[in-house]
């Protein structure tokens, strides 16, 4: 259902939002992308439901939380699937002495995690929130680490409390059937540390909690102890660690970039691209390669295979960025260098993986889609309607494989993308089988856009390769500026929201990780499931808890 807030100017749309909410709205708030309207932490789902069901808002992207000299705030970040530049941001202002606001969850089941994050890290309480406790530190921690008052020289003395130990044996109800069951914490098949609390009845799974925080690193307090120009870009790599090192870093160039009015020239634009969607590729053949291994323990063939040629992918970008992990190679305002010399050998090694790629996708689907044991494992286990999908906030391939036509390198264009042919990939299956399969059609897409900017590059004039923009040597955006900006990574939606308070460094940085919000789903997958195919469920939303925890 629609009222008529239509694509339009941020003042108009600001003006049609406040019709829409009347005498809730209390003030405007600037962002540079998103028109904020200020309410009453008592009208938050009231505003919210409003926003969702009457002008389409149906996509909470990010909840940031902060502490300003005089008050809280809680910034809901949302937009809409059908068109992502569509933006509203609902600001949440509560006073110091009681920073207690509604909660959202009941509006966006997404709000659930996020804003147990809000009250972990800095302090805010969610009235009638359904589970309110910490997520990322123990639940002994004492303090807020982002709060005002936190003191970062005291000592924590953490135990375990009474019911937290995650090493705890399993034990079944004496009066029933039920059964609590320890997954993990461990590394190997969890794609990192990940503590699974399951209760089975039976052989059924009845609930599932994910507890996560065990790679919690601080990255947010990092980047805020960082200058924009120099100290920040190093970080992003570290999220997604395992492939998607350009693909991170770009989230966090577009927002300082789009913040500071930094126009990027084209050239440094095709070179972004085509990495970033390389690094894609690398993280798709490691997806695959590991979910074969969670699914059916295909270790000798499927899994070595995709590593074969993920470490294709990784030799180029070591010619590209000098790194194989952790690339540090955008700047901001472009790119470290050009590309390596020989330029001519460079591009043969790329179009040899191209031309190859087609046989070995083929000799994948030989290999896994066509398995009869992958088949049973994956098809009709870990459904995930598309209405439960937007609940939750899941983007990326996990959402496209519940048929949600969401692709912000199409919908919200950056980048080179806009120029070149390619198409969004998706399924309807709903299941573990269809994300496999959207993947693996990614890669095709991704080698598609790689191929045209290799061409576009190769015929690119020698005298007119700028790798970058004219950036001053000390960036101060205005104090106060607010932006939310967020690329398509290989997970989905990697957002970050930035705060100015005028000088070289963020007063906020908000990282909006894809995995976080996807893995939240998990429980709706797998209910009423059983234990193999709670394991095929996690490996199929390709998660990395580097970057579920940050």
């Amino acid at each position: 259902m629609s009222t008529g807030v239509e694509e339009t100017s941020d003042v108009e749309r600001e003006d049609q939002l406040e019709a829409l909410l009347g005498d809730r709205v209390l003030a405007r708030d600037e962002h540079l992308n998103a028109p904020g309207v200020v309410v009453n932490p008592g009208d938050v789902q009231d505003v919210l439901f409003t926003l969702r069901d009457e002008a389409g808002y149906d996509h909470c992207s990010c909840v940031t939380a902060q502490q300003y000299e005089d008050r809280y705030e809680t910034i809901y970040h949302l937009k809409k699937f059908a068109d992502p530049t569509d933006e509203v941001s609902v600001v949440v202002p509560t006073p110091l002495d009681a920073p207690v606001s509604q909660s959202a969850e009941p509006v966006y089941r997404t709000a659930d995690w996020h804003e147990r994050e809000a009250y972990d890290l800095v302090g805010i309480e969610y009235d009638d929130h359904p589970d309110l406790r910490r997520i990322l530190l123990p639940e002994t921690w004492q303090g807020h680490p982002l709060g005002g008052d936190y003191d970062q020289d005291k000592p924590q003395v953490v135990t375990l409390s009474e019911h937290a130990n995650p090493l705890a044996p399993d034990h079944r109800d004496s009066e029933g059937d039920t059964m609590f069951l320890n997954v993990g914490p461990h590394h190997p098949a969890t794609h990192g540390v990940l503590h699974v609390k399951t209760v089975l009845d039976g052989e059924t799974v009845v609930d599932v909690d994910p507890d996560i925080g065990y790679l919690h690193r601080c990255e947010e307090q990092m980047c805020q102890q960082g200058t924009y120009r120099h100290q920040i870009m190093p970080y992003p790599d570290r999220w997604d660690y395992v492939s998607s090192g350009l693909l991170n870093e770009w989230a966090y160039a577009r927002a300082i970039e789009d913040m500071a009015d930094i126009e990027v020239p084209e050239y440094a634009q095709i070179i972004r691209t085509m990495g970033s969607e390389l690094c894609r590729i690398a993280s798709h053949m490691l997806a695959l390669g590991t979910f074969a291994l969670d699914v059916y323990g295909e270790f000798t063939a499927t899994f070595m295979y995709t590593f074969r040629d993920r470490e294709i992918i990784q030799d180029l970008l070591e010619d590209l960025t000098g790194q194989r992990m952790m690339f540090n190679y955008f700047r901001v305002g472009g790119v470290a260098w050009d590309l390596p010399e020989p330029r001519e050998e460079f591009f043969a090694q790329a179009r040899d993986f191209l031309d190859e790629l087609p046989s070995k996708v083929d000799e994948y689907n030989d290999l896994i889609t066509t398995n009869e044991i992958f088949q049973l494992r994956c098809a009709d286990t870990g459904i995930l309607e598309p209405e439960v999908a937007k609940q939750y906030g899941c983007t990326g391939p996990v959402a496209r494989g519940s048929g949600i036509d969401y692709d912000l390198r199409r919908d919200d264009p950056y980048g080179y993308y806009d120029e070149l042919d390619w198409d969004v990939v998706t399924m309807d299956g709903c299941d573990n089988y269809s994300r496999v399969l959207v993947r693996m059609q990614e890669v095709e897409e991704s080698a598609k856009i790689v191929e045209q900017c290799l061409d576009v590059l190769e015929s690119w004039p020698e005298d007119e390769r700028d790798i970058q923009a004219n950036v001053p040597r000390t960036l101060k955006p205005d104090a106060d500026a607010e932006i939310y900006r967020a690329v398509e990574a290989a997970k989905g939606e990697l957002g970050i929201y930035m705060r100015s308070d005028g000088t070289d460094k963020p007063a906020r940085f908000k990282i909006r990780s894809p995995c976080f919000s996807n893995l939240q789903a998990l429980g709706e997958m797998t209910e009423g499931e059983y234990i193999p195919d709670l394991v095929a469920s996690l490996g199929s939303l390709d998660i990395v808890l580097g970057e579920v925890d940050r």
